[in-house]
């Protein structure tokens, strides 16, 4: 007993069950992409279509010969090589032939195949099904070796792995399918374009998508209507996927006292009486107002959808609620996912245009070397033959003196020199061959083969006469199926510049601490006196305050520069204009914000000038400069704008004017440098660069006719010291030492830029205390000190929260953590020291002030500050 159990437990073998899960589900996954749900890039079917053609074509159901039971193809289908149950199989042998499905079906159906109104077809035992003769096109030359042959699920048949298509059936019919993890949506083209652009790449290889698309114009959908614009078939065809925008076609007819919509065509995919009974609840619940019957008219000859409108009705008004409440109006998403080399990928237009043709090539190399054995082999016979006529009585006394078959074929064999072959075909002639006419038609045979088979070697030899065959099979297939585009394309608003359309506007844009966005024209914030209580901003959640808000035009295009240092690109107008006390939207939704990122620093900028240059300030006092012109790429994923070091985060960035060369020390030090050496040189350069500016109180020169930048930090110190002391870094660089911290927990709260030292630095603290200083008050010292004092803090005060630039052009906006924002003119705060506390510039009412910053003036408009309360806060 206990041997036994001792043998059992030595069969027992240990598997890790997360492994074994992840590999039996990528196993399903590829079987589910490669074998069922994605086409193939270069015939554009499915395995289950492919299979029901092949299955079609072994029955014999061309186009010329009669129908066949659905149910017998059916049944032939899954018995040799799908079997997946018959009504996956009968459901794609259906969507094949149904025209409001494909703009050139695949299979000629008799019977009820379903309609446009969502109904199924009739059970597969009552309809009938053959081949139509664009199939055979797809089919023609299987026999030639021109495709590969795979064994079936049971190993007892073979099915090719692809069909040799003479047309380009995955853009012609397109496709859709939803795989494990992806899904394709390729949209059917008119056939007459893609062999037009078909025929420019061939003769061009280089030929670009806009002269492509001279040709290929856009989706050709087997149900018409209208491409709304074409950006979307622009992007579509580039990148591989895209927005296509559809419109049902309509046209108006016009009746006593009353306009009556019609429906001509619908959006692809497009359920009609779905249709007809989405307009009838929307009418019946009053969300659209002016239709007072809808009715549908379709017949055989097409579609016509009626919709009477009431007497006073506007039909222009009534048809763009339609567009915007129904499917009248739908959107077709692309993708262009296909399998090849037994791997998916989504291709551009120019992509597949490419690989069909090189799948064409293959195909007629492939029937080339086919046809050229044959005509070789039959031709060898010929000359056997011949030579036997040549010598005809020597053959026949050599047959008549022969034992037997054998012997006869030995001695034609020795004799004449002939294959066995030849010797076989020479026993096999019969006695008419010996006539002269026929004896003509054999050397007319001959003659006739040997020019085909120098014909056939010529193709296989030159390149040339290779792409010219494919160019007039592809002109034979444009010829024999010519049908006219039936999707209308026209312009949409979206591929005009909308910027020619927005106005050129000041807005205010505000955002929260959980990341809502929005602007607000400046002109709804009118101008208080210093010490006023404001006006709400903005609506925010109790956990939520606004953090930051800037001022721009509506065409500038706004820079937000993360924490972590990442830098993205958002036009103002793009972001959504709401009311003063609206939340506003998501910022996230504007722009792709990895989880937790946070926006510090939202820079409009009109042009990326080589002129300009960005500097970016970090909590642990690093700064670092880079030419704008590095970020004119935009990209919506964003790009790195500042390497930063473990605990640091990004605290703002600043635009800087004045061109200057960028230091490329790879440049310098050659591609061969280390990197680790080249950041040692620029831990050299930084610390040559970082002698401590306040040793000894000395100030260094002050030059006016250079720009310095201005670092303040939480505990209220500061440091300005030269531009040039930044150099211009790459754009991934990390940067150099700005200011060094006197006392541990400072960290830097903001930057400004100096023109020069007759300036005003207008800084502000936590409990709304504020004061104006001339900059020459705050000594230049070299970058890298510990700084002089900028503001003296106490507990009235609070922690130091930011600076700005006094300018008379502008005002001052200050925000609290409750979302009350106060607009303040500079001129009215007092001036003060460098080493003073100032004045109540805004009433925090016991919120704290969490961000300053400029606006363009706005008229005097009331809003005084109790004189009394205000003299009691000082």
């Amino acid at each position: 007993m206990e041997e036994n159990l001792l043998n059992q437990n030595q069969d027992i073998q240990t598997v890790d069950i997360e492994e074994s899960i992840k590999t039996s589900y990528l196993d399903y996954s590829m079987s589910v992409i490669v074998g069922r749900a994605l086409p193939d890039a270069r015939d554009g079917l499915k395995p289950v279509h492919r299979r029901i053609l092949y299955a079609m074509n072994n029955l014999g159901v061309g186009s010329r010969s009669p129908y066949m039971k659905s149910a017998r193809i059916v049944g032939d289908v899954i018995g040799k090589y799908h079997p997946h149950g018959d009504t996956a199989v009968y459901d794609a042998l259906v969507r094949m032939a149904q025209k409001f499905s494909m703009r050139y079906p695949a299979v000629d159906g008799q019977g009820n195949f379903g309609s446009i109104d969502g109904d199924g077809a009739a059970a597969m035992r009552y309809t009938e099904a053959r081949m139509t003769n664009l199939t055979e096109e797809i089919l023609r030359d299987i026999e030639k070796d021109t495709v590969d042959f795979i064994p079936n699920y049971d190993d007892r048949e073979t099915e090719p792995d692809v069909l040799p298509s003479r047309v380009p059936n995955l853009l012609l019919n397109g496709s859709s399918g939803i795989a494990v993890g992806m899904a394709t949506n390729i949209p059917p083209h008119s056939l007459d374009e893609l062999i037009d652009g078909l025929l420019l790449v061939l003769e061009n290889k280089n030929a670009t998508l806009e002269e492509v698309m001279e040709y290929i114009k856009g989706p050709d959908f087997p149900t018409g209507g209208i491409i709304f614009g074409k950006k979307g078939i622009i992007e579509a065809y580039r990148t591989g996927r895209g927005r296509v925008k559809l419109r049902a076609k309509t046209h108006i007819e016009k009746k006593p006292n009353k306009d009556v919509i019609v429906v001509d065509e619908l959006p692809y995919q497009t359920n009609k009486a779905r249709l007809i009974e989405q307009i009838a609840e929307l009418v019946k619940e009053k969300q659209i107002e002016g239709i007072s019957e809808v009715r549908d008219e379709s017949d055989k000859d097409g579609i016509r959808v009626v919709i009477e409108l009431k007497r006073d009705a506007m039909s222009d008004i009534v048809l763009n609620n339609l567009f915007k409440s129904t499917t009248m109006e739908s959107t077709f998403g692309v993708i262009m996912l296909a399998i090849n080399n037994k791997e998916p990928k989504v291709f551009n237009l120019i992509e597949l245009l490419k690989l069909f043709l090189n799948h064409r090539k293959t195909v007629i190399i492939r029937r080339t070397i086919f046809d050229l054995e044959k005509a070789r082999a039959r031709a060898h016979i010929l000359e056997g033959l011949k030579i036997a006529l040549d010598n005809i009585d020597e053959v026949i006394e050599l047959i008549k003196n022969s034992a037997d078959t054998p012997s006869a074929r030995e001695g034609l064999v020795a004799k004449f020199g002939l294959s066995e072959l030849q010797a076989n075909a020479i026993l096999d002639m019969r006695l008419s061959k010996l006539t002269g006419l026929e004896r003509e038609k054999l050397e007319a045979e001959l003659a006739e083969l040997m020019a085909e088979i120098a014909r056939l070697d010529e193709i296989l030899k030159s390149e040339t006469l290779l792409e010219k065959l494919i160019k007039d099979e592809l002109l034979e297939i444009k010829n024999k199926f010519k049908v006219p585009r039936i999707t209308e394309i026209v312009d949409d608003y979206d591929d005009i510049d909308i910027e020619d359309l927005i106005p050129n506007e000041n807005m205010v844009v505000t955002i929260t601490h959980r990341g809502y966005i929005k602007r607000v024209p400046s002109k709804q914030y009118e101008k208080q006196k210093r010490g006023g209580k404001g006006k709400v901003a903005v609506t925010t959640y109790d956990d939520d305050f606004i953090e930051s808000f800037f001022t721009s035009n509506t065409h500038d295009t706004l820079m937000f520069v993360t924490d972590r240092g990442q830098l993205y690109w958002l036009k103002v107008y793009k972001i959504p204009e709401g009311s003063r006390t609206a939340k506003g939207k998501a910022v996230v939704n504007l722009i792709q914000l990895q989880p937790d990122e946070k926006i510090k620093a939202i820079i409009p900028t009109t042009d990326f000038a080589q002129s300009k240059s960005l500097a970016f300030f970090t909590k642990n006092g690093i700064v670092k400069r880079t030419n704008l012109s590095e970020f004119k790429n935009i990209r919506s994923i964003g790009v790195r704008a500042i390497s930063l070091d473990e605990n640091d985060e990004l605290v703002t960035a600043l635009i800087v004017e004045g061109e200057e060369e960028p230091i490329n020390l790879i440049g310098e030090l050659g591609v061969e440098t280390e990197i680790n050496e080249i950041e040692a040189i620029e831990a050299q350069i930084d610390e040559e660069n970082s002698n401590d500016g306040d040793k000894n109180g000395e100030r260094t020169e002050s030059d006016d006719s250079e720009k310095m930048l201005f670092i303040v930090t939480k505990k209220g110190m500061c440091l300005k010291f030269k531009l040039s002391k930044v150099r211009q870094m790459g754009r991934t660089a990390r940067g150099v030492t700005g200011i060094k911290f006197k006392e541990a927990g400072d960290e830097v709260v903001g930057a400004a830029v100096i023109e020069n030292n007759a300036q005003e630095v207008l800084s502000v603290s936590q409990k709304g205390i504020g004061k104006r200083t001339t900059a020459d008050e705050y000594r230049l010292t070299n970058r890298g000190g510990k700084g002089v004092i900028c503001m003296k803090l106490t507990n009235r005060t609070g922690d130091l929260i930011g600076v700005v630039m006094v300018d008379e052009e502008q005002d001052l906006m200050a925000l609290t953590s409750s979302g009350k924002m106060i607009r303040v003119d500079m001129q009215s705060i007092r001036k003060a020291g460098r080493n003073t506390s100032g004045v109540i510039v805004v009433n925090v009412d016991g919120d704290d002030v969490v961000s300053i910053a400029k606006c363009p003036k706005a008229e005097e408009d009331g809003g005084e500050a109790d004189e009394e309360t205000l003299e009691n806060l000082e």
